[in-house]
């Protein structure tokens, strides 16, 4: 009853959102769709500038919350595609945690998804935004804390900082501490991701889950601690597109693919920086794409 709820309640979040947003049936545009955050916004308008420059479509963006409303957008065709991570569809759509190997983790997503959904992963842009432990670098280099191995010891006496959804998820917190031998910390906080940034450099928390392309981990000179167990798999992002769109608009997927492997982990860092400090997602995205020479 609590699934047919949850699914019932994403379901109307979907049709709200889509509703507000105005979408429609009109074959000419390209209904796109992202997460709630800093660096889905800008991929989100890397997509949809990409598709109007390199074709005659028109596209819609649509900022629509987490993976399950995302998805559940894509199979019901209310969108055409966003941008997704191969490690959120490995681990919590396709419930795995075996495969390590980025390119193993992206055939194994692109064949169950064709099998299961009628859903394709197109060519990765080349970043790995998985999750990363960070920490402040004075606490880094009075513990000697390098890799998360070297967090062991000290955890009881240490408070975590970290979004719930990674508190709760299997390829999160209560897997990290198994495949590391973590008893507990002193203390598990929920917070917006945001908010543990801000927590961690004011000595709040001593830890936080972070993303690996996030730019405050650069501006705030913290920490990313080596995963020397490689407990995370291979969070690399790529356009994913539904059965219509690949049938409809092949033009599109050629522009969409030009995208492929054209980021470096820190070129998202400096994007994502920008954003967060103010910058127009849509204006980043559209200069770093200039940059390159994809657009004119």
């Amino acid at each position: 009853m609590r699934l047919l709820k949850k699914l019932i309640t994403v379901g109307l979040m979907v049709s709200i959102l889509l509703s507000l947003a105005g979408c429609g049936k009109d074959e000419n545009v390209i209904k796109i769709g992202h997460k709630n955050y800093t660096e889905a916004r800008i991929l989100g308008n890397m997509f949809s500038i990409m598709i109007e420059n390199q074709t005659s479509y028109e596209t819609t963006l649509t900022e629509l919350g987490g993976t399950s409303v995302c998805f559940e957008a894509l199979k019901s065709e209310d969108i055409h595609l966003y941008p997704e991570y191969t490690g959120t569809g490995y681990s919590v759509v396709l419930k795995q945690n075996t495969l390590k190997d980025p390119e193993e983790v992206y055939n194994y997503c692109q064949e169950q998804y064709n099998e299961q959904y009628n859903i394709t992963w197109l060519k990765p842009l080349g970043f790995n935004n998985t999750y990363t432990m960070t920490v402040r670098r004075d606490m880094a280099e009075e513990l000697n804390l390098k890799t998360i191995s070297d967090l062991v010891k000290h955890a009881p006496n240490l408070v975590i900082g970290a979004e719930m959804e990674f508190l709760e998820r299997s390829d999160g917190l209560p897997g990290l501490k198994e495949v590391y031998g973590i008893d507990s910390f002193k203390e598990e906080k929920g917070m917006d991701i945001g908010l543990t940034y801000a927590a961690l450099k004011e000595g709040k928390i001593d830890v936080n889950d972070a993303y690996g392309t996030d730019g405050r981990i650069k501006k705030l000179d913290l920490v990313s601690l080596e995963d020397d167990k490689q407990f995370f798999p291979p969070y690399y992002s790529a356009p994913l597109v539904n059965e219509a769109f690949m049938a409809n608009y092949p033009e599109a997927v050629d522009a969409l693919n030009m995208l492929d492997n054209q980021f470096t982990d820190e070129e998202m860092q400096a994007l994502n920086l920008l954003v967060d400090e103010g910058a127009d997602p849509k204006q980043v995205a559209e200069d770093i794409l200039r940059e390159k020479g994809l657009i004119q």
